[in-house]
C-alpha cells in the first residue's frame, strides 16, 4: 500500500509557557490514536513545539484504509420466508435498512441453524479525506482547563489561531481548523522573520523552519541548547549554574530563538537568605542562578533572551534593572522581619482561621506541639524540643517575606528562629515540617524534624476526619493525600518501628474537643492504609501481596511494610503456590464451623493416621522455631519456614478426611488445621494470595 509524508502545524499566540509541553504530547497522541482506530499505519512520528506553535510529522503514513469485508446478519432462514416461500416482513425489513434485494443474501449454516446474512466489502477511504477531522478533533480533546475566544468569532481555544499548516505527501489538505482555512505556509520567529515560509515536503519543515524563521522547532532540542548555554555561560565566570528542570522547561516554552546572557546583582544582597534570592529570580524573572565551586552563591544571574540581540548588554542592562528592586524588596522584608520574633508573631495566628470547625492557625499549633512532643519522646528524642518547633512552626506565616514569597514557609521560619537564638534543633525541624513535600522529596532528618513532619501532618487528618470531611473523588483542598502518605514515608524509611497508627490518631484526638466523628481511629486507619496499595504498586508488588497483609489490618507501619516485604518473598517460593491454596481451603472449612476452635487443643490421643501425625509433630516444632522470629519482626525467615510444611500439608489432604462422621475425630483436625492457618496468619492471610 502506498505511503506519504504527513505533517500539520497549529500556528497560535504565545501559549501558556508551562502547559506547552502537556499541549505538545495530547495533540501529537490524539492524532495518532485517532488513526490507529481508523485503520491508518505510519512509519514514524515526530512532535514539535514552540511558543507559536504546536507540530506534528507523520512520515509513511497510509494514504488509503485497506477494504474490509462486513458481514451483517439477518433474520433466520426460517423467519425470513412465509408459508409460500416469499419473504417475510423481517427479511424485507432488514433487507430495505441496507437498501438491497432479498437476492442479495447468503445463507449461513451455524449450530443454532441457518440464517440469512449480508456480505460485503467496504471500501477503505483516503486519508486526506479523513485527517482534517482528526486533527479537529485532537485539538477539541486538548486538556485546556479555560478556553478564550477571539474577535467576534465564536470558536474557542486556548490562544488565538493564527495559521494552519497540513499538507499530505505536498498537497494541502482540504479543510479548516477553528474557522482558520489549512494552508502550506508557516510562520518563523515573530522578530528575526518576515513573511510566510512555504513547505512544500514535511521533512524540510524543521531545516527550513530553522534556517529561514529562526525557530527551533523540536522541543527536545532546544531545551538541550538552552542547558548548554547556561551551563557554558556560568563557566565563563567561574560559576557552576543550577539548572532547575521545572525552571528549564518553562524557559524553553518561552523561547524559539534562545541566547543566554548573564547578568549581575549587587554583592550587598548576599546578606539575605539563599532560598529568598533564588524564588524571587526563579519565580519572578526567570533567572538561573549561580554558585561557586565551594557551593556558595555567586552575585549572577543567567537569563533566556529570544532574540539575538546586536547590543546584549542593552538587554542584560534592562534585566539587572529589573531584578534589583526584587531583590531589595526582599532585603527590606528580611530586616524588617528579623525586628520581631517568631514568639511573639504567635498572636497573630490567632487571627487565621485553619479550618471553620477546628479553629485557628494558633489552636493547630497548640495541638501540634503537644503531639510532636509525645511523638519525639516514643522514639527517643526530646520532647521538649518538638514542643518548642511546633509553636514555632506557623509563625513565618505572617512575615512580610512569606506572604510575598509563598513558598518560602518553614525556609524563613529557620532563618528567623536562628536569629532569635532558638537552637539548631528547634529551626530545623521548623524549616523540615512540610517535608516530604513530593513523590522523592528527602525526609526530616532528625528525630525533632520528624515529630514535627509527623505531628504537623497527623493534625490535619484527624481534624478533617473527625468533622467527616475526608478527601473525595475530586477533592481534597487540604492535600490529604499528600499528608497520609508522608506520614507513612517518614515513619517506614526513617524507621520509627516504635509508632503505631492507632496509637498516634489517639494522642492527636486528646488535642480535640468533642469531634463528631466516633470512628475516626477505624475510618483514618483504612485511609492510610489504602495509601500503601500505590506505594507498593510503583515497586511491582502484587495486589494480592498487600490484600494478604492488610487483611490482618497491622496499624504499625514499619511492621506492615516488613510483612509486604516477607509476603512478596514468600511469593516466589514454589511451595508458595501450594501453600495459598491449602490455607484458602483451609479457611473454607474453619469458616462453616459454628464453634470456637480457639478454645480447643490438639489431643494427640485423638491422631490416628500417619500424615496427621507428621503435620501435627511439624507444627508442634516449627511454632517453637517461629515464634521468636515474629516476635523480632522478621516474618522472612519465619515464612521461609514454614514454607517447609508444603509435604506435610499436601500428604494430609490426600489421605485424611476432615469432616468425619466422629463428632470428637472432626473436631480434633479441625483444631489441628486451625493451629496451621493461625501461624501464617501471624504475617499475613495467605489464602488470599491464592488465585
Amino acid at each position: 500500500m502506498s505511503t506519504q509524508d504527513f505533517l500539520v502545524e497549529i500556528g497560535t499566540e504565545e501559549l501558556p509557557p508551562k502547559s506547552l509541553l502537556t499541549l505538545s504530547n495530547a495533540f501529537s497522541k490524539g492524532i495518532e490514536t485517532a488513526l490507529q482506530e481508523a485503520g491508518l499505519s505510519y512509519e514514524k512520528a515526530t512532535s514539535f513545539a514552540s511558543p507559536r506553535r504546536l507540530a506534528l510529522r507523520l512520515n509513511g503514513l497510509q494514504t488509503h484504509q485497506a477494504d474490509k469485508s462486513v458481514e451483517k446478519k439477518g433474520p433466520s432462514k426460517k423467519a425470513a420466508f412465509d408459508a409460500e416461500g416469499k419473504p417475510s416482513r423481517a427479511m424485507l425489513g432488514f433487507t430495505g435498512s441496507l437498501g438491497i434485494q432479498p437476492d442479495q443474501l447468503e445463507e449461513l449454516d451455524t449450530p443454532k441453524g441457518t440464517w440469512m446474512v449480508y456480505r460485503s466489502t467496504e471500501v477503505g477511504k483516503a486519508s486526506a479525506s479523513l485527517l482534517n477531522d482528526i486533527v479537529a478533533l485532537s485539538l477539541s480533546k486538548l486538556p485546556i482547563p479555560k478556553r478564550m475566544r477571539w474577535g467576534a468569532q465564536k470558536v474557542e481555544f486556548v490562544r488565538p489561531l493564527q495559521w494552519v499548516l497540513m499538507i499530505l505527501g505536498g498537497e494541502v489538505i482540504e479543510g479548516s481548523i477553528l474557522n482558520i482555512p489549512n494552508g502550506n505556509t508557516t510562520r518563523g520567529h515573530r522578530f528575526h522573520s518576515e513573511g510566510f515560509i512555504e513547505i512544500t515536503d514535511a521533512n524540510d519543515y524543521e531545516s527550513k523552519l530553522l534556517e529561514q524563521g529562526k525557530v527551533i522547532a523540536d522541543y527536545e532540542k532546544r531545551k538541550e541548547l538552552i542547558r548548554s548555554q547556561v551551563t557554558e555561560a556560568a563557566t565563563k565566570i567561574g560559576g557552576v549554574a543550577v539548572i532547575d528542570e521545572a525552571l528549564l522547561d518553562e524557559v524553553n516554552s518561552l523561547n524559539e530563538w534562545p541566547t543566554a546572557l548573564v547578568g549581575q546583582f549587587d554583592e550587598r544582597f548576599l546578606e539575605v537568605p539563599t532560598e529568598a534570592l533564588i524564588s524571587s529570580m526563579k519565580e519572578h524573572q526567570k533567572y538561573f542562578h549561580v554558585l561557586d565551586k565551594n557551593g556558595a552563591m555567586l552575585p549572577n544571574f543567567i537569563t533566556l533572551c529570544n532574540i539575538e540581540s546586536k547590543d546584549p548588554q542593552q538587554v542584560i542592562s534592562g534585566n539587572e534593572r529589573v531584578i534589583r528592586p526584587r531583590l531589595a524588596d526582599a532585603a527590606f522584608f528580611f530586616e524588617t522581619d528579623k525586628k520581631i520574633s517568631l514568639d511573639t508573631r504567635r498572636e497573630q495566628l490567632k487571627k487565621i482561621v485553619f479550618q471553620q470547625e477546628l479553629g485557628s492557625v494558633f489552636d493547630k499549633t497548640e495541638r501540634v506541639a503537644i503531639l510532636a512532643g509525645k511523638i519525639n519522646k516514643a522514639i527517643g528524642g526530646n520532647a521538649v524540643d518538638a514542643e518548642r518547633a511546633g509553636r514555632l512552626a506557623k509563625s513565618d506565616l505572617v512575615t512580610e517575606m512569606v506572604l510575598e514569597f509563598t513558598d518560602l514557609q518553614g525556609t524563613m521560619g529557620y532563618y528567623y528562629a536562628k536569629h532569635d537564638g532558638e537552637s539548631e534543633t528547634v529551626a530545623n525541624a521548623i524549616n523540615e515540617q512540610y517535608k516530604p513535600k513530593f513523590s522523592g522529596d528527602s525526609l526530616p532528618s532528625d528525630s525533632t524534624s520528624q515529630a514535627l513532619s509527623i505531628a504537623e501532618k497527623l493534625d490535619s487528618l484527624v481534624g478533617l476526619f473527625g468533622i467527616n470531611q475526608p478527601p473525595t473523588g475530586t477533592k481534597d483542598p487540604f492535600a490529604l493525600r499528600r499528608a497520609a502518605l508522608g506520614v507513612l514515608r517518614v515513619i517506614v524509611e526513617k524507621q520509627l518501628s516504635q509508632l503505631d497508627l492507632a496509637e498516634l490518631i489517639s494522642w492527636s484526638t486528646e488535642q480535640y474537643d468533642n469531634l463528631p466523628n466516633q470512628n475516626i481511629a477505624q475510618d483514618l486507619i483504612s485511609y492510610m492504609l489504602e495509601r500503601f496499595r500505590a506505594w507498593y504498586e510503583d515497586e511491582n508488588i502484587s495486589a494480592e501481596v498487600f490484600l494478604s497483609v492488610s487483611a490482618r489490618r497491622p496499624t504499625r507501619p514499619v511492621d506492615f511494610n516488613q510483612r509486604i516485604n516477607a509476603v512478596n518473598a514468600f511469593l516466589q517460593l514454589e511451595q508458595a503456590s501450594a501453600l495459598s491454596a491449602a490455607n484458602k481451603r483451609v479457611s473454607n472449612i474453619i469458616s462453616k464451623q459454628d464453634k470456637d476452635l480457639s478454645q480447643f487443643k490438639v489431643n494427640t490421643d485423638l491422631l490416628t493416621e500417619p500424615a496427621e501425625i507428621e503435620l501435627s509433630a511439624q507444627i508442634n516444632e516449627l511454632t517453637k522455631k517461629v515464634t521468636p522470629l515474629f516476635d523480632q519482626g522478621n516474618y522472612q525467615d519465619a515464612l521461609t519456614e514454614l514454607a517447609t510444611l508444603q509435604h506435610a500439608v499436601d500428604a494430609f489432604f490426600e489421605d485424611v478426611m476432615v469432616m468425619v462422621d466422629d463428632e470428637a475425630l472432626k473436631t480434633n483436625r479441625l483444631v489441628l488445621l486451625s493451629r496451621l492457618r493461625e501461624l501464617f496468619l501471624r504475617v499475613a492471610d495467605i489464602s488470599l494470595l491464592s488465585k
